[in-house]
């Protein structure tokens, strides 16, 4: 089995990725989509991975409290085509990537390693207890 490396985003992934991530911040905090699971509520994008062929872009969402997260990822991918729409006079591309909202678990990641290191025992916490 062959295994190949990941390979690391080109800076033009990058721009680009960063650029769908601005605009779809300031569509957001503009309240300028009128799905009932979307309106009104505080979301941060947090990441957006563009492919290498630049056809599809996964956008990173992170609701305020973590409340009602599941649906509203589902709403946001119903609307995806719509937000699309509004970003792209900011992007300037032949071709639009196709947007794809997933739920970003990687605070929860964080927390959960933060609690595992708090529990281990630091080296001299246990020589003390030798003594």
């Amino acid at each position: 089995m062959k295994y190949t490396k990941k390979k690391e985003p080109t800076q033009r992934q990058l721009r680009i990725s960063e650029t769908i991530r601005h605009a779809l911040s300031w569509v957001f905090k503009r309240d300028i989509v009128y799905d009932p699971e979307i309106v009104g509520r505080s979301l941060t994008v947090t990441e957006v991975r563009l492919s290498s062929d630049l056809k599809n872009a996964k956008v990173f969402v992170l609701p305020l409290g973590g409340e009602g997260s599941d649906s509203l990822v589902l709403a946001l991918n119903r609307a995806a085509p719509f937000l699309l729409h509004k970003i792209s006079s900011q992007l300037r591309l032949k071709s639009l990537p196709k947007l794809t909202f997933v739920l970003d678990s990687s605070f929860d990641q964080a927390r959960h390693i933060d609690e595992l290191l708090s529990k281990i025992e630091s080296p001299s916490t246990i020589n003390d207890r030798e003594r």
